[in-house]
């Protein structure tokens, strides 16, 4: 029996608004794998209550009184241990932008839109869990591609690339442009099962945690750049 059916992922919702949060607990309440069992209005109170109760994912809101998204997901990842912490993904939208990116260095394991589909949200949820980042092809990309600036060739510094193989820079290519595991060994014509072990290797070597922090190094790098494809 899996994990997912002995029990349900507990999810955490940190939001100052209650309207979104009563629309993301029907949605993820409607869900046989998962349940909220934790609402925060704000990001102090989500430390304080998270620090003393557990939950396997939390939906982050960016821009809240009292502590933000930001700092609230970079004091819960330092204050708990790696085995207890949980998986955040940052809910954001397009005028929160700038605050993305820094999230993510905080800690966070994806973001997601406010507008994001139900089924969307859902699979975020349960990818981030798995231990994979949620960033998607369409408007996660594009979002990344606003937010992190691209130095100019003289100024960026590429030797945290220096150890990739060929086909491992072609990976983490692909995966900047916003490419899944399976689009990626579509295209460079190798089973998903290779992309995947690619894949942590890369991570491994340029010493990011996930995939988000690696297609941000991909942007900063220059090995991708806005506006591919």
């Amino acid at each position: 029996m899996t994990e997912t059916a002995a029990r349900p992922l507990r999810v955490a919702l940190v939001d100052d608004q209650p309207l979104v949060r009563t629309g993301f607990a029907m949605v993820i309440d409607s869900q046989d794998d998962m349940e909220v069992v934790l609402q925060a209005t704000d990001g102090a109170e989500a430390v304080r209550e998270l620090s003393a109760r557990g939950v396997d994912v939390v939906l982050m809101d960016v821009r809240m009184p009292r502590m933000d998204g930001i700092e609230a997901t970079s004091t819960l990842l330092e204050r708990l241990p790696a085995e207890r912490a949980p998986k955040i993904i940052v809910l954001t939208t397009f005028d929160l932008d700038e605050y993305v990116v820094a999230a993510i260095r905080a800690g966070a394991s994806g973001f997601l839109l406010k507008d994001a589909q139900p089924e969307d949200l859902l699979g975020a949820i349960r990818t981030v869990h798995r231990g994979d980042a949620v960033i998607a092809p369409s408007a996660t990309r594009r979002l990344l591609e606003r937010v992190v600036s691209t130095p100019e060739p003289a100024e960026q510094d590429t030797s945290v690339l220096a150890d990739l193989t060929e086909r491992e820079r072609e990976v983490l290519t692909l995966m900047g442009r916003g490419r899944s595991n399976r689009e990626i060994g579509a295209q460079l014509f190798v089973a998903e099962a290779t992309v995947k072990t690619h894949v942590g290797r890369v991570l491994a070597k340029i010493g990011a945690r996930d995939r988000v922090q690696a297609v941000i190094i991909a942007f900063e790098t220059g090995l991708v750049t806005p506006g591919e494809q």
